[in-house]
């Protein structure tokens, strides 16, 4: 009976590696050189081990600690260093990938009718859960494989083979680990949005819990997944025993989600959905009303994780005086200005990454509809006494002011934070001007994911490489000495970077001219083109 179950799961795995041939691999690659360029930029910028404890006193607070973990700072080498800034977040990221992919070929295959048609052919009934938990393990086992012989061939005298080798496994482990849990929650949840959301939020929650008691009590931080990856303490003790505890969790998961699967229903999951109310508002009844109650859980979800990040930035800013004081690599990267403080000159590279990350949730939500779309969803809203303009100003009109609040709020967090540990404080209209100063570069990149929804809607996707190339060229071009044009490229390596630079208007007006042009033309296209059925 147990063979039957399984019956063609080699046969699916291919099949699931196939529809995933650019994914897994770009999702593999890119974890991968955000890895093995750090060790390599560190190496640069921290030549002495002067200049590495100057780094680890930086490091010694407790608002470092909750977001990296703890580490041996008296021993705070460049392979002790890329294991404590890195490590964790790296961990958390593979933990995502697992989550998006597990659920795409578990719960949203079933919700979209496409189990269905396979259990109609002689598989086993486990078999495409297996099938896809297999394809995930083979991408984790990859990752940590190429990550950990990666940081080994960097031949970094503090990186040695074994540590090397742990830290790719930690990756691996806690990629493991969160397949099995979305895995669970695929059979638990009635509906992809429900498995994504309920695992995302163990992650987070893992996080969390890991920093709070990292600073109160370290003892109970064992209760949180990711907090084992820290104490493994890569290339220093090199202690397996958290990694090896991750993956036999991850097994066990997996057993529970075989279990759960074996004995539900198809289309059906064990957590109820709640019911709906007999009437909708009247405000629910419009497109934008639907469109913003689709999102409500997610756009509360990031409003709360960008001001929680503004605020961990602005809570370090009260060490950069000494620290860049004692380290004269850091200082090439910074613009001296005459008249302005190493925290001013510090706030642009800040300002850089938050808007940057401000920038995905509304491109999220612009990317909704086409999400919608290839669920053939919208149909029955333009069946209905409804445009298509109308629809898509919808998503366009949330968007746009989604990435208005998202970079307010992390600018709001960091200004809250930093004025306590800054002394003397932080001007409240420096930080906000230096942050909305990169809004019209996120309006370029929402009126750009129009454009694509409108003329090229299979490519919607590419609006990530976009943005992934602005965070390498713009965060770390200093860093890699990149030329100006390489940055002009992105919009937003036009915006003056205050306060360093002189303010003017004048680039502004044109990234919104820019932004307004695009999203015309996306208009024009979205009612011309066919709607995919």
């Amino acid at each position: 009976m147990a063979g039957n179950h399984l019956a063609k799961t080699a046969f699916l795995s291919k099949f699931i590696f196939r529809l995933d041939r650019l994914r897994i691999p770009i999702w593999v690659l890119a974890l991968t050189f955000f890895t093995i360029i750090v060790p390599a930029a560190f190496k640069g910028l921290y030549n002495s081990q002067q200049e590495r404890d100057a780094m680890a006193q930086t490091m010694a607070n407790p608002a470092m600690t909750a977001m990296t973990g703890p580490a041996d700072l008296s021993n705070y080498t460049i392979g002790v260093m890329t294991a404590h800034q890195m490590l964790l977040m790296t961990a958390a990221v593979t933990g995502l990938m697992s989550i998006l992919l597990v659920a795409r070929h578990t719960r949203a295959d079933e919700e979209d009718g496409r189990l269905e048609l396979l259990r109609s052919l002689p598989v086993g009934r486990l078999s495409y859960l297996n099938a896809s938990l297999l394809v995930v393990s083979a991408a984790c086992i990859g990752l940590a494989l190429i990550n950990g012989f990666g940081l080994y061939a960097l031949g970094i005298e503090s990186m040695n083979l074994e540590g090397s080798l742990l830290y790719g496994a930690a990756l691996g482990a806690a990629g493991l680990f969160f397949a099995g849990v979305t895995a669970v929650f695929a059979q638990a949840s009635d509906s992809s949005r429900g498995t994504i959301g309920y695992s995302i939020a163990v992650l987070l929650i893992s996080y969390l819990f890991r920093a709070i008691t990292d600073i109160s009590n370290e003892s109970l931080s064992w209760l949180s997944p990711l907090a084992w990856v820290t104490k493994a303490e890569v290339y220093n003790s090199n202690n397996w025993w958290p990694i090896v505890l991750m993956i036999a969790a991850a097994m066990v998961l997996f057993a529970i989600a075989n279990y759960l699967n074996a004995i539900r229903d198809l289309d059906r999951g064990f957590l109820p959905s709640r019911p709906g109310k007999k009437y909708a508002s009247l405000f629910l009844q419009s497109p934008i009303g639907l469109a913003l109650r689709l999102q409500r859980t997610g756009i509360i979800s990031w409003a709360i994780g960008m001001f929680v990040l503004g605020a961990s930035y602005g809570s370090v800013l009260g060490d950069l005086e000494s620290f860049f004081s004692d380290n004269e690599a850091m200082k090439q990267l910074l613009k001296p200005t005459e008249g302005v403080t190493l925290v001013e000159q510090f706030i642009p590279m800040l300002m850089i990454v938050i808007s940057l990350m401000a920038t995905i949730p509304p491109v999220m939500a612009m990317n909704k509809l086409r999400g919608e779309e290839k669920k053939e969803r919208i149909v029955h809203l333009l069946s209905r006494a409804v445009s298509r303009t109308k629809l898509l100003g919808s998503y366009f009109v949330i968007s746009v002011i989604n990435g208005f609040f998202m970079v307010s709020l992390a600018a709001l967090g960091l200004w809250s934070a930093g004025t306590a540990v800054v002394e003397g404080g932080l001007s409240f209209g420096m930080i906000f001007g230096a942050a909305l100063s990169y809004y019209p570069a996120m309006l370029v990149m929402i009126s750009l994911a129009v454009f694509l929804i409108g003329f090229l809607p299979k490519f919607t996707g590419f609006i990530w490489l976009y943005v992934l190339y602005s965070f390498i060229v713009l965060y770390l071009g200093g860093l890699f000495q990149f030329s100006d044009w390489i940055g002009s490229i992105s919009p937003f390596g036009h915006v003056p970077q205050a306060p360093i630079e002189e303010f003017s208007i004048i680039p502004l007006l044109l990234l919104c001219l820019i932004a307004g042009g695009l999203a015309l033309a996306g208009f024009l296209g979205f009612n011309k083109r066919d709607i995919e059925q």
